[in-house]
C-alpha cells in the first residue's frame, strides 16, 4: 500500500497519435459515449431508443467518429494475457535523438511492444511491452537494448493494473456541468 509520503512519477500521454481526431465532444456525444461504454454491442438502434435520439444522429456521429479516429481500434480491448503474456512492464527508452523515428520503427517490429509513447523528462520513450514469463521479458528487453540508437533501457514491471484507461469519468464531467441528464427520461 502507498504510504502518505509515497511518490508518484505521472507520464502525461497524448491521447492521440498525429492523426486528427474528432473536435470538442458535446452533450450528445458524451451521453453516446457513455452508452457504448456501457453497451458495447449495442446497434444504432438501440443506442438511439436508450438516449431518446434519432437513429440518423447516431448513424451521423458514429461514422464522423470512425472517420475522424476517435473511437480507438477493437485491438485495444483484446487483453494480452488471454493471449498468453500474463506479464507486462514499462520500459524507459534513452535513444540518440539522430537515431528516434528508426528506435521507434524498429520498437514497432517486436510483437510485444504493444504500445510506444515519447516524452519529456531523463528518457525519451516510454514502451509497454508484453512476455509470456521472465525469460520472455528478458528476451523482449535484450530485443529492445539491440536497436542501433538505443543507448539504455529502465524496466519496471508492472504488478497490477490500478486505474485502467479510462474516460468515462471525463464524459461524466461534461454532462454534469450542462445540467443534462445522463441518459433520456423514462417513457411511459
Amino acid at each position: 500500500m502507498l504510504g502518505r509520503a509515497a511518490c508518484l512519477n505521472v507520464i502525461l500521454i497524448r491521447m492521440s497519435s498525429r492523426e486528427p481526431v474528432a473536435g470538442p465532444v458535446d452533450v450528445t456525444d458524451a451521453r453516446l459515449l457513455l452508452e457504448l461504454v456501457a453497451n458495447p454491442r449495442a446497434t444504432g438502434v438501440e443506442l438511439a431508443a436508450r438516449l431518446g435520439l434519432s437513429r440518423n444522429t447516431v448513424q451521423a456521429r458514429l461514422a464522423r467518429w470512425e472517420a475522424n479516429g476517435m473511437l480507438a481500434s477493437v485491438e485495444r480491448r483484446v487483453e494480452p494475457r488471454a493471449l498468453g503474456y500474463p506479464l507486462a512492464a514499462f520500459v524507459a527508452v534513452v535513444v540518440d535523438q539522430h537515431r528516434l523515428d528508426s528506435v521507434v520503427a524498429a520498437l514497432a517490429e517486436i510483437p510485444e511492444v504493444t504500445e510506444v509513447c515519447g516524452t519529456t523528462g531523463p528518457t525519451d520513450l516510454i514502451a509497454r511491452v508484453v512476455a509470456q514469463d521472465a525469460d520472455d521479458l528478458y528476451r523482449v528487453a535484450g530485443s529492445i537494448l539491440e536497436i542501433r540508437g538505443v543507448e539504455r533501457t529502465n524496466m519496471s514491471l508492472i504488478m497490477r493494473s490500478l486505474v485502467g484507461p479510462r474516460t468515462t469519468p471525463l464524459l461524466d464531467r461534461l454532462i454534469q456541468q450542462s445540467g443534462t441528464p445522463r441518459s433520456a427520461p423514462e417513457q411511459d
